[in-house]
C-alpha cells in the first residue's frame, strides 16, 4: 500500500477531520480551565482536582459505555458526544461573561464532558476498523494518533493565544470546534457490521474485562501504559512551570503544551509511512523507558528551550506505545466485542490521563512540582523494566501485520 493510501478513503478522511477538530477543542479547552482554574485558586490541589472530575465519571460509566457502543451505531454516539462537549463549552462561554469567581461550575462542566469523552472514546476507537482493510490498520491507527497529536501541537497553542484575548474568545471558539467535530462524524457514510443485540446483563457488561484477561499481550500492554501515563503525567504541571519555574505567561503554557505533540505527531506520521515490521514488543518497551527519562530532563529543566526539547521527546516515544497497543487490540478483538474492550483501553489509557493529573497535583502539593515530577519520572522507569519480566509474550511481540 502506498504510504498515505489510507487517508485517500472519504469515510476515513471524515474520521481523521472529526479527531482532529474534537482534540483540538479539548485541549484548547484543557489550557483554558487550567489556567483559570490556577488564576482562581494559585493551588496545585485545585489543577489536580479538574483531572479528578474528569475522571470519574469515566470510570463510573466504563462498562455501561463499552456495552453501548456494541449495540447502537457509533456515528451517532460520536455525534451526541461532541455535541454534548460543545454544549458544555458554551456553559463556560456564558459563564466567562458573567465572570465567574468561584472553580466549583468549572468542576461540573468538567465532569460532564469527561462523561461525554467516556461514550465517545470506545465508539471512535471501535468505528475506525470499520473503515479501512485490515492490511491497513496500523498505518489507519498511526495517522488517527497524529489527528491527536496535530491537535495537541495546534489546540494548546491556540488556546493559549485565544486566552489572551479573554476566556470569553477561547471558549466560543471551543464551542463552534466541538460542533464542526459533530458534524463531520455525522457525515460518515458507511456499512457497520451487524452487532449484537443481546439485553444487557451483568455477563456482557464484564465479557470485556474477561477478554482481555484472557489475552496477555492486551493485557500487559493495557496496563504498562495505564502505570506509565498515571505516574508520568508532568503535563498536569504546566500551568505551575510556565507561571512559577519558567516564568513565562498563558501563550508559554500553550507552547509547553504542544511541545509533547511535536515530538509524538513526527513518530506518527513516520510510523504511518514506515510501519514496525518487526521487535514491535522491544519497540514498546524502548519507548516507556525513554517516556521516563524523558520526564526526568523536564522535571530538571529551568530553561524554557531545553524544556521544550525533553517534551518533545517525551511525546516522540509515548506514540509509540500508542500505536503497538492500539494496533495489538484493535487486531485481536472481534468487531461485536470492539466497543467493550476499547471501553477497558479507555479506562486504562484515557482516564489514567486524569487520574495521572490528579496524582501529579496532590504530589506536587505534598512535596513541590519538580519532586513530583522526578518521581514520576523514575516511577515509569521502574514498571517498565517490571512489566518485561512479568509479561515476556508482550516483550517478545515481533509484528503488527494484519
Amino acid at each position: 500500500m502506498a504510504p498515505g493510501s489510507v487517508m485517500r478513503n472519504r469515510p476515513f478522511a471524515l474520521f481523521w477531520a472529526g479527531r482532529v477538530m474534537s482534540s483540538v477543542a479539548f485541549q484548547m479547552m484543557s489550557v483554558a480551565i487550567g489556567w483559570q482554574v490556577y488564576s482562581i485558586t494559585h493551588s496545585a490541589y485545585a489543577l489536580g482536582l479538574v483531572g479528578l472530575a474528569q475522571f470519574v465519571p469515566m470510570f463510573v460509566l466504563t462498562l455501561v459505555v463499552g456495552h453501548v457502543a456494541d449495540r447502537y451505531d457509533r456515528r451517532t454516539i460520536a455525534y451526541i458526544c461532541h455535541s454534548i462537549e460543545g454544549v458544555g463549552a458554551l456553559a463556560l462561554c456564558l459563564g466567562a461573561w458573567h465572570g465567574w469567581g468561584n472553580v466549583g461550575p468549572i468542576y461540573v462542566i468538567a465532569m460532564i464532558t469527561g462523561a461525554a469523552r467516556a461514550f465517545e472514546s470506545p465508539s471512535m476507537a471501535a468505528l475506525l476498523p470499520n473503515l479501512v482493510a485490515r492490511s491497513q490498520l496500523q498505518q489507519a491507527t498511526a495517522w488517527s494518533t497524529s489527528a491527536n497529536q496535530t491537535a495537541m501541537i495546534l489546540g494548546p497553542a491556540m488556546g493559549g493565544l485565544l486566552y489572551g484575548l479573554g476566556a470569553l474568545t477561547v471558549y466560543g471558539a471551543v464551542t463552534i470546534a466541538f460542533l464542526a467535530a459533530a458534524f463531520s462524524v455525522a457525515a460518515i457514510k458507511i456499512d457497520e457490521a451487524v452487532r449484537m443485540r443481546a439485553p444487557l446483563s451483568f455477563a456482557a457488561l464484564f465479557s470485556g474485562i474477561g477478554f482481555i484477561k484472557s489475552k496477555p499481550v492486551i493485557f500487559g500492554a493495557l496496563s504498562l501504559d495505564l502505570f506509565a501515563v498515571l505516574l508520568g503525567g508532568a503535563t498536569a504541571l504546566l500551568p505551575v512551570y510556565a507561571r512559577d519555574i519558567l516564568h513565562t505567561g498563558p501563550w508559554g503554557l500553550g507552547v509547553l503544551r504542544a511541545a509533547p505533540a511535536v515530538g509524538a505527531l513526527t513518530g506518527s506520521v513516520y510510523l504511518a509511512h514506515f510501519p514496525l515490521r518487526q521487535r514491535a514488543g522491544t519497540a514498546l518497551f524502548g519507548g516507556v523507558i525513554a517516556f521516563g527519562i524523558a520526564t526526568i530532563c523536564f522535571g530538571l529543566s529551568r530553561n524554557i528551550v531545553l524544556s521544550l526539547i525533553a517534551l518533545a521527546a517525551l511525546g516522540a516515544s509515548d506514540v509509540i506505545s500508542v500505536v503497538v497497543r492500539s494496533s495489538l487490540v484493535q487486531l485481536q478483538t472481534p468487531d461485536e466485542m470492539r466497543g467493550r474492550v476499547g471501553a477497558i483501553n479507555s479506562l486504562f489509557i484515557g482516564t489514567s490521563n486524569q487520574l495521572g493529573e490528579f496524582e501529579s497535583g496532590m504530589t506536587a502539593g505534598l512535596f513541590g512540582a519538580v519532586p513530583a515530577v522526578l518521581i514520576g519520572g523514575v516511577g515509569t522507569i521502574v514498571v517498565a523494566l517490571l512489566w518485561m519480566r512479568l509479561f515476556p509474550a508482550l516483550r517478545a511481540t515481533k509484528s503488527l501485520d494484519g
